[in-house]
């Protein structure tokens, strides 16, 4: 399978996990990139930010990830625009955005409602669980990515499956009345948002408790399939260079968490 972002070349910081981590809603800033901020290693992670984790399974390890990753900085809806300009941006052009369904790289400032411009796609449909734009769930930038306004439009609600026509106006993607399948390129990434949201909202924050099920169609309920499929899709499409630049840029610049199943795929399979 062709990676689209091989040719990532930036160098990678990962922030450490020792930084202090903000919580509540508050404007988005910078980390401080004084020098010995960040590391590079995947072990320091694991000795810091997952030291809570490491070791656990099943219902344990998903209770110790959700502790970890609820201590975030939120944004508002409004900031939303701005940040994904920094966690999308092409590494080959850093004028423009990486739209997730298309692949299209497409100007930072063409963004907007209008046919042809990018929008915001919840990528947890934000009506599965009725959160909307709520700050929180509806504003977390782990599970928001640019899109074209009509392929985001086309995919709706839709819970993700395998199957469909395929898009015209977006190559590679199939849909039909229920269900979403993306390009091969992202069929992991898609898998690791959805599974980060069933971690992180468990109902004991005032919004509800997102689950992935193994079902489409799932409506309003805070419900996300199909969980076999992501399951499938998370292990055929590992975290590319620019998956896990992402979560960097998240975790050092804006919420100050992290995708946890970015940094270890195998924990998919150690909770569901």
């Amino acid at each position: 399978m062709s990676r689209r972002h091989s040719f990532y070349a930036r160098p990678l910081l990962v922030a450490a996990a020792t930084a202090t981590v903000l919580t509540g809603t508050a404007a988005a800033t910078p980390a401080d990139s004084s020098p010995g901020r960040y590391t590079a290693t995947a072990a320091a992670l694991d000795d810091t930010y997952y030291q809570d984790a490491v070791g656990k399974t099943g219902a344990e390890l998903k209770a110790a990830l959700h502790t970890i990753i609820s201590e975030q900085t939120k944004l508002s809806y409004d900031q939303v625009w701005d940040a994904l300009k920094a966690t999308d941006e092409d590494p080959a052009d850093s004028s423009n955005v990486v739209l997730l369904y298309t692949g299209r790289s497409q100007s930072k400032n063409d963004n907007g409602g209008g046919s042809g411009q990018w929008n915001r796609e919840h990528v947890w449909a934000k009506s599965h669980g009725d959160f909307g734009t709520s700050t929180g769930p509806g504003t977390d930038i782990h599970h928001l990515r640019p899109e074209d306004v009509q392929v985001n439009s086309t995919r709706g609600n839709k819970d993700f499956d395998n199957g469909g026509s395929e898009l015209g106006d977006a190559p590679g993607n199939f849909t039909d009345g229920d269900s979403f399948e993306p390009r091969d390129e992202v069929k992991g990434d898609v898998a690791r948002m959805i599974l980060y949201m069933a971690v992180r909202y468990e109902g004991d924050d005032s919004f509800a408790d997102l689950e992935p099920n193994d079902q489409v169609d799932n409506g309003s309920a805070p419900k996300m399939g199909k969980l076999s499929v992501l399951k499938q899709w998370s292990q055929e499409d590992a975290p590319d260079t620019f998956e896990k630049h992402r979560n960097d840029v998240i975790f050092e610049q804006f919420q100050h968490n992290r995708n946890p199943f970015i940094d270890h795929p195998e924990w998919v399979d150690a909770i569901w």
